[in-house]
């Protein structure tokens, strides 16, 4: 019996050794977070670093006014830890998601004032700070104690930049004449950089139309309205430009700015703090300022560099 013993030795030994090789991987500590648009989502990667796993449901540039889940999206909510989204409605299908935790609406508590129920609030920079501080105090304690430092270093580089952005961009917009600061566009997307910056909004669909039809008498009242406003030009938020606004700047005699607008989420290629400065600077130069493009480099360059 005793030579049977050592005979099975060997091959109980490479049972176990095998059985070893095939258990399943040690648990991960890294949190799951779904952000839902293209801005939250750059705001949580550049916040989290390695500490969590970002899942992005919508693309950088996609519109989330018109977003529906998809199956492999409601999976990604199931197993996250944290669910992020704007709030004011930017997304109405982020109201109705279900998973395992309950979303957290980020501009909803970071801009408690929302007199208008405008979502667009990261047009201000200031707001885009608030927003992370919101996002790193629910990420900060899913974490464990040795990654949450790091993670708090890069809340204050990011909010130093955003405040950062906002002050360059008064001083861009100090360079327009004063009686020329005014935003022509289409949709009425921008009362939060508007504001800011003291310029005058001017929304030719959303305030002179019904369901965005243009007829005679809102192409005349269009017409008088931005004729007497200071405006330059008429600001897209797509290429090509609709017939509506061709037909808008044949009646004023405004050119349409060649460069869009990014209303709705990022730029291409673009981070928040590169379309940010994208688009203050297309509103500076087509209103007749002039924009320090080297300065607006840098504070992306610096945003890239937060790790």
């Amino acid at each position: 019996m005793s030579g049977l013993r050592k005979s099975l030795r060997p091959l109980l030994i490479g049972l176990i050794t095998a059985g070893a090789a095939f258990q399943l991987p040690a648990y991960s500590a890294t949190p799951v977070v779904v952000a839902i648009d293209g801005v939250l989502c750059d705001l949580t990667r550049t916040l989290a670093g390695s500490a969590a796993d970002v899942v992005c449901l919508i693309p950088a540039d996609g519109d989330p006014h018109d977003y529906r889940l998809r199956p492999s999206d409601r999976k990604a909510l199931a197993n996250a830890e944290l669910v992020l989204h704007n709030g004011y409605n930017l997304t109405p299908a982020a109201e109705k998601m279900s998973g395992s935790v309950s979303g957290v609406a980020v501009a909803e508590l970071a801009i408690p004032t929302n007199p208008e129920n405008d979502p667009h609030v990261w047009h201000d920079p200031a707001n885009s700070a608030a927003m992370i501080a919101v996002v790193s105090d629910r990420l900060v304690p899913l974490l464990p104690a040795s990654q949450r430092s790091a993670v708090e270093a890069r809340e204050t580089e990011a909010i130093n930049i955003l405040n950062a952005v906002g002050e360059w961009g008064r001083e861009q917009f100090n360079t327009i004449p004063e009686k020329q600061r005014v935003l022509v566009s289409e949709h009425k997307a921008y009362s939060y950089l508007t504001n800011r910056y003291g310029l005058r909004q001017i929304t030719m669909l959303d305030s002179f139309t019904t369901g965005g039809v243009l007829r005679p008498s809102s192409l005349m009242t269009i017409t008088a309205e931005v004729k007497g406003s200071g405006a330059q030009t008429l600001f897209p938020e797509s290429l090509p430009v609709s017939k509506t606004m061709r037909r808008i700047s044949r009646s004023t005699g405004l050119p349409v700015y060649d460069s869009p607008l990014f209303a709705d989420g990022l730029a291409p290629d673009r981070s928040t703090v590169g379309t940010a400065t994208l688009n203050i600077c297309t509103v500076v130069n087509g209103q007749g300022g002039q924009c320090d493009q080297a300065a607006a480099d840098a504070l992306i360059a610096r945003w890239s560099a937060i790790n």
